[in-house]
C-alpha cells in the first residue's frame, strides 16, 4: 500500500460523492477518438528494493565531477565549496525560505539577504546590490532595461565576446521593445574598440561587456567606459566573481551597473542549475533596479531590524510604473554565496583567483607545446580559461579526453561558425598538476 493512494473502497467513497458511478464517467466528455483504450505500456510494478536498484543504475549513468575531471567552463565552473556552505546552508532556519512574502516576519532571511548584498557591493566597488536574481543572463538583460529606463535611449551595443546565451536572453527581451540591439565584433577574441567607438552614439542607452569574456579573455573596460560615458550612456560590467579578488574591481573601471553569474560562489554545478544571477549598481541608479533589495532599519524600539525598501516592483505599485516585474530572488544560493564569501574572506577570495590564474596559465602553455594545438588567441590576458585550436578533429579530441574520464571542455562551433576548430578549456583552483598533465596526454593521444 505504501505506493497505492487509493483503495477501491477510497475511489467508490469519492465517486459517490460527487454523483457519478464510474471512474470513466469522469472522462465521458472527451471525444471518443482521442481516448486511450488500452493500459498504458508500462513494465511490471517493482518492489521497493528493486525500485531503488533501478533507480540507482539509472543515477549512475551520469557522470559528475566526482567521477570525472572537469576543465568544462563558458559560465559553470567546478570550483572547491567549503564544507560550512553547505552545513550553513541546511540549517533549518534557512532550508524553506524561498521568497518571504510577509517578508519583515522573517529577520534571518532578510539579514542573510542583506549581509549578501553587502558581500556583492564589496567585490563589485559599486554602491548597491539587489537580494539577487534568476541567474546571469537574466540580470544582464534586467540591466539593459534599467539603463533605458534611466536614460530613454533606444539603442544597446553588445560585445560579441559577450556569453552566447546571454545574448540569446538579451535578444529575446528585446524583441517587442523599441531597442535596436547591436554586436560589436571581437576578431581576435578582446572586443574591438574601434568598432565599440563607431558603434556608440547619442542613441545608445548603454554598452555591455563581459570581462573576463567568454573566451576567458579580460576586457579593457576602463576604455569602454570612456567611450561609452562620452556619448552619455552607461556602462554594464558582467564579470566572473572570482575574478573580482585578483582583477581591478569593475566599479573601479567605470561600470555603472554591474552583473554577472553567482554559480562559482559556493553554488554545485548541478548539472546546469538551479543558479544566481547579481546585480549591483551606483546609487543614482537605485529606483531602477529590479528586484528585491533589502535595507537595515531600528523599530520602535531602537532595535536594529531589516525590511524591504525601495520596492518598485509591479506587486507593489502601478504596473506602468514598474521597474520590472521581477519580485522575487533565489533566496537559497544567495545565502549560499553570503555564507562562501564570508568564510573565504578578502585574502582567501584572492588566493582563489590566484590560484586558477596561474594554474589557468600553466596548463595553457602545457596544451600549446602539443603537436597540433595552440592558443587561438596567444597574446591576450586571459583569467581562467582559454581557447584551444587544433588542426585533430575536435569531436574526436574531446571524446578522446572523455573516454579517460576527462571533460576536456567545450567545443566553441556551435556558437561561433569560424571556430568550428576550436574548444574552450576552463581551470579552477581544484585541479592539480597532474590533471592538467593528464588532460595534455589525453590531447595528444587523440587522432
Amino acid at each position: 500500500m505504501r505506493y497505492t493512494q487509493l483503495t477501491p473502497a477510497d475511489v467508490q467513497q469519492m465517486l459517490a460523492r460527487i454523483g457519478v458511478r464510474s471512474v470513466e464517467d469522469l472522462f465521458r466528455d472527451i471525444p471518443a477518438g482521442l481516448r486511450l483504450r488500452r493500459p498504458l505500456d508500462l513494465p511490471p510494478a517493482l518492489s521497493e528494493p528493486e525500485i531503488l536498484d533501478h533507480l540507482a543504475a539509472l543515477a549512475h549513468k551520469n557522470t559528475g565531477t566526482h567521477q570525472a575531471c572537469c576543465f568544462l567552463g563558458g559560465g559553470a565552473y567546478d570550483h572547491f565549496i567549503p564544507t560550512v556552505v553547505d552545513a550553513l546552508a541546511g540549517q533549518s532556519e534557512f532550508v524553506t525560505a524561498y521568497t518571504p512574502y510577509q517578508a519583515e516576519a522573517s529577520q534571518g532571511s532578510l539579514q542573510a539577504f542583506y549581509e549578501y548584498q553587502t558581500l556583492i557591493c564589496q567585490i563589485t566597488g559599486m554602491d548597491v546590490s539587489n537580494a539577487s536574481l534568476y541567474d546571469g543572463a537574466s540580470a544582464t538583460a534586467e540591466a539593459a532595461l534599467m539603463a533605458r529606463a534611466a536614460n530613454g535611449r533606444g539603442r544597446l551595443v553588445v560585445s560579441a565576446a559577450v556569453h552566447p546565451h546571454t545574448r540569446q536572453v538579451l535578444a529575446t527581451y528585446m524583441a517587442n521593445l523599441p531597442i535596436e540591439l547591436a554586436t560589436v565584433p571581437a576578431p581576435d577574441g578582446q572586443t574591438d574598440l574601434d568598432a565599440l567607438r563607431r558603434d556608440v552614439d547619442d542613441r545608445t542607452t548603454a554598452v555591455i561587456l563581459q570581462s573576463p569574456n567568454f573566451f576567458g579573455i579580460v576586457e579593457p573596460l576602463e576604455a569602454a567606459a570612456r567611450i561609452v560615458h562620452e556619448a552619455g550612456g552607461l556602462m554594464i560590467a558582467s564579470v566572473d566573481p572570482i575574478s573580482c579578488g585578483l582583477l581591478k574591481s569593475p566599479g573601479a573601471c567605470g561600470a555603472d551597473i554591474v552583473v554577472g553569474e553567482g554559480q562559482p560562489l559556493g553554488i554545485p554545478l548541478s548539472y546546469g542549475g538551479p543558479y544566481l544571477g547579481f546585480l549591483a549598481c551606483r546609487e543614482v541608479f537605485v529606483r531602477r533596479m529590479p528586484g528585491r533589495l533589502v535595507g537595515a532599519t531600528r523599530d520602535r524600539q531602537g532595535r536594529r531590524g531589516f525590511c524591504l525598501t525601495l520596492q518598485t516592483r509591479e506587486q507593489h505599485i502601478r504596473r506602468e510604473r514598474a521597474t520590472s516585474n521581477v519580485c522575487t530572488n533565489q533566496g537559497l544560493l544567495a545565502l549560499r554565496a553570503a555564507v562562501y564569501l564570508a568564510a573565504m574572506g578578502r585574502s582567501g577570495l584572492a588566493k582563489v583567483a590566484s590560484l586558477c590564474l596561474s594554474k589557468a596559465h600553466y596548463a595553457a602553455d602545457r596544451i600549446s607545446r602539443i603537436d597540433g594545438f595552440e592558443l587561438r588567441f596567444p597574446g591576450r590576458p586571459f583569467f581562467k580559461e582559454f581557447v584551444v585550436r587544433t588542426r585533430k578533429d575536435v569531436a574526436g579530441v574531446l571524446e578522446a579526453a572523455r573516454s579517460r574520464s576527462i571533460l576536456a571542455g567545450p567545443a566553441l562551433g556551435r556558437w561561433y561558425p569560424d571556430m568550428s576548430d576550436c574548444f574552450l578549456v576552463a581551470v579552477t583552483e581544484k585541479r592539480s598538476r597532474q590533471e592538467i598533465d593528464a588532460l595534455g596526454e589525453s590531447l595528444g593521444g587523440a587522432r
